[in-house]
């Protein structure tokens, strides 16, 4: 996956992609642990979100819509975020409560 660690990284995101490459996504790096959000304004694609906690345990899994200001939030402090295709983490069995390594710090 691609990684998004700077402001503007994270701002653009996967915006005005029209496909993502096989198991591709984005990890969303950020410099502390809080409740972030996410909206899919300007993305084209439906994608999922793993919202993972600094210990790297998956908190919270959401489907989004392509075009939508709908607000995703995490329900608790996190560090990163992996959006991939919608359906990806279903299909893989990954649910909330798994643990996620190899994360940058």
């Amino acid at each position: 996956v691609e990684v998004a660690a700077t402001p503007s990284q994270r701002e653009r995101g996967l915006m005005e992609r029209r496909q993502l490459p096989a198991n591709g996504g984005m990890l969303f790096v950020f410099e502390r642990a809080d409740r972030h959000c996410f909206w899919m304004r300007n993305t084209r694609l439906p994608l999922s979100i793993a919202f993972i906690d600094a210990h790297g345990r998956i908190a919270k899994l959401a489907d989004m819509q392509p075009q939508s200001d709908t607000l995703h939030c995490a329900d608790t402090d996190v560090r990163y975020a992996l959006e991939m295709a919608q359906g990806e983490f279903a299909q893989r069995s990954i649910a909330t409560g798994a643990q996620v390594t190899g994360l940058p710090k």
